[in-house]
């Protein structure tokens, strides 16, 4: 049986790859993003309500995960095959659901008047008929199902892992093993980005042989792309590729550490430090760009 480790709270930061990719993209939207209770110019609440936006692409992503979610803990708890209508009908009805409770930057910055559910659906119902026509999908059916008890899915929490005994958080989306080996499998609903989910990968690989003492030859971490048809990328990492990949993490976190006044606390320096990007692309896309105008 496969348990993940817990851990005791700590307020030190932790590393991901979100968080430093963020960081490193503009350092003022990394401080709203994690730092708005140490802002002195706008009220918290007003900060929140703008981090917790979110975009279109964002929540097919959102959609996919959790209704592939659904579909493999009922895979887990059941052999029953799957009535294909009532499961389309059901990720119909969580598409509504998420769209009528969330605020839409695209909305909020009047790019569109209104969220098309429809057309999120569509692209939604995409992603998952392309995962369950997939060769992936059947051979999870008559393969990976024999040792079901021991699948991994959607795991509670932030992913929290050590790295070279450095704090850093690493959520798989789907582990389960077949033989000896254990397999990791991230949904990608949105573009192809080798270099990005490469890292993410061995992120993935190092949180699975901290947490099972499993050798990283004997881990295999897959991205699936499931827009627009279904495709993988598979990679096994060895010792060394993870030492170096715990070389780059605690240079990138003791980068984040230097934007702190107290490490040990998470407690950041003074939000002027915080430059803000020079790229205008990047702030078009931003949630914060009204504070910024």
């Amino acid at each position: 049986m496969y348990t993940v480790r817990r851990f005791s709270f700590t307020p030190i930061l932790g590393w991901s790859l979100s968080r430093y990719d963020l960081f490193r993209s503009c350092k003022r939207e990394y401080f709203y993003n994690y730092y708005a209770k140490y802002d002195d110019t706008y009220p918290k609440n007003k900060i929140d309500v703008l981090k917790q936006m979110t975009s279109i692409p964002l929540e097919v992503g959102n959609i996919v995960h959790e209704v592939i979610e659904t579909l493999l803990k009922r895979l887990k708890k059941t052999d029953e095959e799957i009535n294909e209508r009532r499961f389309f009908d059901y990720a119909q009805r969580k598409t509504k659901k998420y769209c009528e409770a969330k605020i839409f930057s695209e909305v909020f910055y009047e790019e569109i008047k209104k969220v098309e559910t429809d057309e999120i659906y569509g692209k939604v119902e995409i992603c998952l008929k392309n995962f369950m026509k997939s060769d992936r999908y059947d051979w999870l059916l008559k393969e990976a199902v024999q040792d079901k008890e021991n699948w991994i899915i959607e795991p509670g929490g932030y992913g929290e892992t050590r790295i070279d005994e450095m704090k850093a958080y690493c959520k798989v989306d789907f582990l389960f093993p077949v033989n000896e080996k254990i397999l990791i499998m991230d949904w990608k609903t949105g573009k192809k980005d080798p270099q990005k989910h490469h890292k993410q990968l061995k992120g993935y690989s190092a949180w699975a042989s901290y947490h099972f003492s499993k050798d990283p030859t004997d881990i295999i971490p897959i991205i699936a792309y499931l827009r627009p048809k279904y495709s993988e990328i598979e990679v096994a990492y060895n010792e060394f590729d993870l030492e170096e990949f715990a070389t780059q993490v605690k240079k990138e976190t003791e980068d984040m550490y230097s934007f702190c006044s107290n490490v040990e606390e998470n407690i950041p320096k003074d939000k002027e430090k915080f430059v803000k990007t020079h790229n205008r692309i990047y702030c078009d896309y931003c949630n914060f760009r009204v504070l910024c105008s």
